[in-house]
């Protein structure tokens, strides 16, 4: 039967199903209801069953899947890190693993149509696993969405929507059709199966570690789907006394679009960095959440300029990952991290590269 939802800020619930909201009366994101962790102590991963390896943690059946999961845990020398290679999943970037449950969330609920707000790799991630459910999806974008984006999203059966004016405006015509228009809202900023999915990241690189944890993991941050998720992963993990810690969760946004280091630092980033489109997010979906999640492990959030991110992409691809540069935002905020003393030479560090450079 599927999970119930709550709200962790008033403490409503709402019963699953096809008619479900994806905000709470209060206006705060919902989340699924708290289940009981693993009994087993014994830590047990198939990698056949992909993201479902951790069916324990999962509170989404497997429904929609393309054998996705279990990306490659890199060594990367010139960096004195581990990469995690997120951006080799069936669409191009680590956002498969949010619309891999959510898709299966849809599928559980009997729902036959999602629309959802994406400027890319989470629209067109959408489009795929609808297109495997069997599911009309309708991605909507911003007029000025680059056509790469688009061609994906078509190729997958979707329709894309272009909606001319701000980010905001093309979240508020989605929200308006999935209010008004029988649709279910596959958001994955909102929509709490997302952060389920990408919770598997965690997972994966316990796994792929003998079950210990790394001592820090370094992120791209827009709306926090994967920090987020990761946070939760790595806390159920530990909870479950499958690991014995979290490891300190940090940040990367784009310069002069950097909320979450506005509220930790009271100060907006100087410059811009129009190169890392991808999370450029003002308003975060769960920005308490993810305040908190830094807060819990000790982490921090910074903000990484056009330059710092360009030479990143050039030494990456240089030494063989070929990502996008939204991704390459991740090995620059690694190198201000260790400027600033955050990340001691010789720590343990996972750095997540989440986004293909095919996709540019």
């Amino acid at each position: 039967m599927p999970t119930d939802l709550e709200c962790r800020s008033c403490g409503r619930t709402y019963e699953a199903g096809p008619d479900e909201p994806w905000r709470c009366e209060c206006g705060h994101a919902l989340d699924f209801a708290e289940r009981p962790l693993p009994e087993s102590s014994e830590p047990a991963a198939d990698r056949g069953a992909g993201l479902w390896a951790f069916a324990a943690f999962l509170p989404v059946g497997r429904e929609v899947t393309l054998g996705e999961g279990w990306t490659p845990l890199t060594d990367a020398p010139h960096w004195d890190a581990a990469f995690k290679l997120d951006y080799v999943f069936p669409s191009g970037s680590y956002k498969d693993r949010g619309a891999a449950l959510t898709l299966s969330r849809a599928a559980e609920l009997g729902v036959d149509r999602v629309v959802e707000d994406s400027s890319g790799n989470a629209g067109a991630a959408i489009a795929q696993y609808a297109a495997r459910a069997g599911v009309d999806a309708e991605i909507y974008v911003p007029a000025d969405a680059k056509q790469s984006k688009l061609d994906a999203i078509e190729a997958a059966g979707a329709t894309p929507v272009r909606v001319a004016g701000s980010r905001r405006d093309v979240t508020d015509a989605c929200v308006a059709e999935a209010v008004g228009g029988d649709a279910w809202y596959a958001s994955h900023a909102w929509n709490p199966a997302f952060y389920a999915g990408t919770s598997t990241f965690a997972f994966e690189v316990a796994a792929q570690r003998g079950w210990t944890a790394p001592d820090a993991v370094v992120l791209p941050l827009g709306h926090g789907t994967l920090f987020l998720g990761a946070y939760r992963g790595f806390r159920a993990l530990e909870a479950a006394g499958w690991t014995d810690a979290v490891p300190r969760l940090y940040g990367v946004q784009a310069a002069g679009v950097a909320p979450v280091v506005a509220e930790l630092h009271d100060a907006d980033a100087a410059g811009t960095n129009d190169v890392a489109d991808g999370i450029q997010i003002r308003e975060p979906a769960r920005l308490d959440q993810l305040l908190d999640a830094v807060a819990a492990t000790d982490g921090d959030a910074v903000a990484v300029g056009a330059d710092a991110t360009e030479a990143a992409l050039g030494d990456l691809h240089e030494r063989g990952f070929y990502v996008e540069p939204t991704s390459a935002v991740a090995a620059a905020g690694l190198d201000a991290y260790r400027e600033r003393g955050a990340i001691d030479p010789g720590e343990d560090v996972v750095v997540a590269l989440t986004g293909s450079g095919l996709k540019r």
